[in-house]
């Protein structure tokens, strides 16, 4: 079999459902091996760069491996993107890319990439942007290198990798000889044995006296399946619980214990309940930015912290762990359970201040619709089990802030590496592989104009993906950056077109809506209708997202904040 056929029966014989790609001369013999597949849907995208997102959107909450590819050059630049994210936000994703021949390298072919006589180094940016790139020289080594990229994808903390395919192996004579299927033999990472008993001897000890400890979920617990087994965690020693952004509903935000985000957009409950803890049990956290509110140097200061990592080097990468358990989230709190369980004796139930402690209003603004109503009534009318995207924007603070996730329901951000039309275009991955769930995306009119061309991706595939745009015509968070430091602002205005005519053009639902009522409206009919569908809801300019540089409250930011800048 020919070198593009070898490989999809290998993705074929590794529970691969999907590939996401552009159109290529390099990528001619992967389009076709792709159409005859029985198992593998392909979907072929208008740009490179919405194919990489949606792989990432395919891994998100599966255990699969998300597959995106491209032609030669500028095709398999656009996919670094995705890439970036998969690498930040441990996505497992195999990109494959076309190549020039391997007989005219240097000579400044069609598409070169070889880094010889001024052409671009395709291998070492793609080395640099994933786990590790591989370029085929050999064709009997297909199925070799295949088995050795997909294992690392999966190795450890997931995350992408890359596979280059020369042109001279599609050539007429070129075969797979020795093909065998691809074996997927990833060991579990649990925590040393040792590790688990002196935390749990601390947790212990910290329990009998009296302090108080609580339990700080991220991205990572979502990532291992763990919600089980943080209910059960803090029901049996009660705990408080609280998440960052990507850690919402891994137990019902309606929980007695969820005491809500804890980020610099997030609950002032659950900076309350940071704020007053003796030990943080961390589990799936990265400590990164926002929820660090800045990497805060005294955020840990007269605390325990208990860090759980599947990776080793994510330990002690912001903040000095007490106790380190390099582990998979779920087992290494299966763990914990069972040391603490014979230690500490039956525990009496306690209250915390949940999320309804500061009464979330939404204050009267002059103008249109405000996002945070918005955000509340998605969150309403979000059917169990649906996902929620929020792409990079203020929209996201709002939604994180504002929805209250049921246990089964998702929300994901855009995370670290933050690119604008990340979750745009990473909603169609993410409706492939979950077809009976809700999907919908709550995105800034400044990302839907990067990439809403895919709406017709959309409509193709007949994916029922909800956009719901928050439509102030402005960069919302660059103007509020503008303003906060240098008091001024520019070039952050735009104009947008007419969203739902254009979603209607495309063969999708289109809305457009400047009230609460005709939102809830329009919400309904989408989430009825099973069809790609577009709302432009038509927000006020006048809203802002609630933030706090401090975990100590809003006050006490603006004090720091005003402190730092007379200082200075």
């Amino acid at each position: 079999m020919r070198v593009y056929e070898a490989l999809v029966r290998g993705l074929e014989s590794l529970g691969v459902g999907a590939a996401f790609g552009g159109a290529g001369e390099n990528a001619a013999g992967l389009m076709l091996a792709l159409k005859d597949s029985d198992t593998i849907r392909p979907v072929i995208t208008r740009h490179e760069q919405a194919a990489s997102f949606m792989a990432c959107g395919y891994a998100m909450y599966t255990d699969q491996l998300g597959v995106c590819f491209a032609t030669a050059g500028p095709g398999a630049f656009n996919l670094f993107s995705g890439l970036g994210m998969a690498m930040s936000d441990s996505y497992p994703v195999l990109a494959i890319s076309g190549y020039a021949a391997m007989e005219w390298r240097g000579r400044g072919s069609l598409n070169e990439t070889s880094g010889l006589n001024r052409t671009p180094d395709s291998q070492a940016m793609f080395a640099a942007t994933t786990k590790g790139s591989f370029l085929l020289t050999e064709i009997d080594r297909t199925i070799d290198v295949l088995e050795e990229a997909v294992n690392l994808a999966f190795e450890g903390r997931p995350g992408p990798v890359h596979l280059h395919v020369p042109e001279n192996l599609t050539h007429r004579g070129q075969s797979v000889e020795n093909y065998r299927d691809p074996r997927l033999d990833v060991a579990p990472v649990v925590a040393d044995p040792t590790a688990v008993l002196a935390a749990a001897d601390t947790l212990a000890t910290a329990l009998e006296r009296g302090q108080r400890v609580v339990v700080l979920a991220g991205f990572g617990a979502i990532r291992s399946h763990a919600g089980a087994e943080v209910r059960r965690f803090i029901e049996r020693f009660q705990l408080p619980l609280v998440t960052t952004l990507d850690g919402k509903g891994i137990v019902s935000e309606g929980h007695p214990l969820s005491v809500g985000v804890f980020s610099d957009s997030g609950h002032a409950s659950a900076w309350k309940a940071f704020r007053e803890a003796d030990v943080v049990l961390a589990i799936g956290n990265a400590f990164n930015q926002h929820a660090t509110f800045n990497y805060r140097d005294d955020l840990f200061t007269d605390k325990l912290l208990i860090h759980v990592n599947i990776s080793a080097s994510e330990i002690d990468k912001a903040y000095k762990a007490d106790h380190a358990l390099v582990s998979d989230a779920r087992t290494a709190v299966a763990a914990l359970h069972a040391a603490l369980d014979s230690r500490v004796g039956p525990r009496t139930k306690i209250e915390v201040d949940g999320q309804d402690w500061e009464a979330r209003r939404v204050p009267r603004l002059p103008g249109k619709l405000h996002p945070g109503q918005l955000a509340q009534a998605i969150g309403r009318m979000l059917p169990p089990g649906g996902v929620l995207l929020g792409d990079a924007g203020a929209h996201s603070a709002w939604l994180g802030y504002y929805v209250e996730l049921e246990e089964g329901q998702n929300f994901r951000k855009a995370g670290e590496f933050g690119p604008m039309a990340g979750h745009t275009n990473g909603a169609l991955g993410l409706q492939v592989a979950h077809p009976d769930r809700t999907v919908v995306v709550g995105c800034g009119d400044g990302c839907y104009n990067l990439s809403g061309f895919e709406l017709m991706t959309a409509v193709e595939h007949d994916l029922p993906v909800i956009w719901v745009i928050f439509d102030d015509r402005e960069f919302k968070l660059i103007k509020i950056y503008q303003l906060g430091t240098y008091l001024d602002s520019g070039l952050v205005e735009f104009e947008n077109p007419d969203y739902a005519a254009y979603a209607r053009a495309c063969g999708a639902d289109g809305y457009t809506v400047d009230s609460l009522e005709e939102f809830e409206e329009a919400f309904a009919a989408a989430l009825a209708a099973r069809r790609p569908a577009l709302i432009d809801a038509r927000i006020t300019r006048w809203a802002i997202p609630h933030y706090s540089p401090s975990p100590d409250g809003v006050v006490d930011g603006l004090v720091e904040t005003l402190e730092a800048r007379f200082r200075d």
